[in-house]
């Protein structure tokens, strides 16, 4: 069947496109590296006319220009399901707010919960059997077009054709506007340089790897260290199943530490619901069978993620109280990132036979005095919020060590932690959990 003429009955201008958005809408812009730019630039010239529009995504990777257009915030505000940089930027001048969520229950929330007007959605080109392509976002995305009145593509040529999986397609008779864009190349995310403590994390995190392990590693400069050290390793028939496919995955399986062979579900396959990276990875990607693509509701529901066998869990974390709930969102009242997936691969590889969840921090950071500060503290600052709660939490690492928590009695949560803080801030510690009534007399770190 030819699709073609379907398209030119529905291939409009980008200003064409955005005159179906009206007052009091709410709007979802595609996720992550799929940030519909055209879109964006030919929405913000409307802004004026417009009042009381809510715009919603995951994770902006670059700053809306309908919120510039909108300086004295009368006419639009954000909402992000998953912090980055430009969330923050926009939070701290009280122009975006996070949508608390445990990430795998996204697409349930929103066929639940969710009425949206209108979504702004990047793709990759149609193909002969009239289907878009999702890219490297498919983990609400779905969603959000099975919940939206009007849907418009904005395509892409740049953008990897991304197997599944499922629901990395729709069809052209499910949209209501095409447009088609400039062919921005995606955002080019940089690979973060590790800090000492990072390449000391990674060490003790190694030594817990075993042969054909399930993988998931989160952002950041320690996983991609982890992600080295297993590419120059001699371990055989890793697994990935993860929610973020980055870089250090295209290294590992060129490696041939990565095959999946002994994978529970999607034997063979690298599992993943979005990706963030460079043109590395957005290479690797394109039309390869090896990778699939996932909606969140299944790469991140711990029943799934525990199917597999030996998963690792990666992720990080801003502080750990002496009672081991573990903040990974928030510095005081100030908001950082989200909840992701953190909870969803820490409940699920501990469920995993054989599977361990990490959580990993340095010891301490410097404050904006340059002071150094602990990040294992008796209690969490004023307004932090728990991303994992002390129920759930399975492993904590610094530079100084690796504790496990499971079945260990509050003080011995606080005696573990206590272990692997810095030296210098270990003595108030154990002070403060004397004061706190979870530090047993005959303790061994008071001898």
């Amino acid at each position: 069947m030819d699709h073609s003429n379907n398209y030119s009955r529905k291939l409009i201008t980008a200003e064409e496109a955005v005159k179906v958005v009206k007052s009091g809408d709410r709007i979802f812009y595609s996720e992550f590296a799929m940030f519909p730019k055209m879109l964006d630039a030919a929405l913000a010239k409307r802004i004026p006319e417009l009042k009381e529009l809510e715009l919603y995504s995951v994770f902006y990777t670059q700053m809306p220009k309908v919120i510039e257009a909108d300086p004295k915030h009368e006419h639009i505000i954000a909402q992000d399901w998953h912090f980055g940089p430009i969330s923050r930027r926009l939070a701290d001048q009280d122009m975006c707010f996070y949508v608390p969520i445990a990430y795998h229950q996204g697409p349930r929330i929103i066929h639940k919960y969710i009425e949206n007007d209108v979504a702004m959605v990047a793709v990759s080109p149609m193909d002969e059997k009239g289907f878009f392509n999702l890219g490297p976002t498919n983990s609400v995305t779905p969603a959000y077009l099975d919940r939206s009145k009007t849907i418009i593509l904005e395509v892409n040529n740049s953008a990897p054709h991304c197997l599944g999986g499922n629901s990395e397609n729709i069809h052209i008779n499910d949209v209501d506007f095409v447009v088609e864009g400039n062919n921005y190349p995606l955002i080019q995310l940089p690979t973060a340089k590790p800090k000492p403590f990072d390449c000391q994390i990674a060490g003790y995190i190694m030594n817990e790897i075993e042969d054909g392990a399930c993988l998931q590693m989160g952002i950041g400069s320690m996983p991609n260290v982890v992600g080295a050290n297993i590419a120059d390793s001699d371990l055989k028939d890793l697994g990935i199943h993860t929610e973020m496919l980055v870089d250090s995955c295209v290294d590992l399986y060129e490696s041939g530490r990565v095959t999946g062979n002994r994978k529970s579900i999607d034997k063979g396959k690298m599992v993943y619901s979005f990706a963030l990276g460079t043109d590395k990875l957005y290479n690797f990607m394109n039309n390869n069978p090896v990778c699939a693509s996932y909606p969140v509701n299944y790469t991140n529901d711990p029943r799934m993620i525990a199917l597999n066998d030996k998963v690792i869990a990666i992720n990080s974390a801003l502080e750990v109280d002496l009672l081991s709930q573990v903040s990974s969102e928030s510095s005081g009242y100030r908001h950082i990132s989200g909840t992701g997936g953190q909870l969803d691969f820490i409940m699920g590889a501990f469920q995993s036979h054989g599977g361990k969840g990490f959580i990993c921090l340095s010891s301490t950071y410097e404050d904006k005095n340059g002071q150094l500060r602990s990040r294992i503290v008796p209690s969490m600052s004023i307004g932090s919020v728990v991303t994992v709660p002390r129920s759930m939490i399975q492993y904590v690492v610094t530079e100084n060590g690796i504790v496990q928590m499971k079945g260990k009695s509050t003080w011995q949560r606080a005696e573990a932690l206590i272990s692997i803080a810095h030296p210098a801030f270990q003595d108030e510690l154990i002070k403060q959990a004397q004061e706190m009534k979870i530090w047993a007399k005959s303790n061994r770190l008071l001898n």
